[in-house]
């Protein structure tokens, strides 16, 4: 019964190990390039300079901002309220 309590702990501890080295190689991968913006650009800026670009991180394109967004086109038609040009549009009003 010892036995079994020691293999299962045993077993445990090396999926913990194996989880934690995964994370840690994650956080490499995701760590490499250097910060944008960069320590000079930050001393630039706190001496009055205007940084418009940043130095290249490093990192590549965003996936996210890879591909333009475009508004999906209705499934149907639908009819809109027109007004004829050179013909003021008509307010109804009661009690006058």
């Amino acid at each position: 019964m010892a036995d079994d309590a020691t293999e299962a702990a045993k077993k445990r501890l090396a999926e913990e190990r194996e989880a934690t080295e995964k994370s840690r190689q994650d956080f490499a991968e995701r760590m490499k390039g250097k910060p944008t913006p960069t320590q000079e650009e930050n001393d630039l800026a706190a001496l009055g300079a205007h940084i418009t670009e940043h130095e290249e991180d490093g990192s590549g394109p965003d996936p996210s901002l890879t591909k333009t967004a475009e508004a999906k086109k209705p499934a149907g038609s639908y009819q809109t309220r027109q007004v004829t040009p050179g013909r003021p549009a008509t307010t109804h009003r009661t009690g006058e």
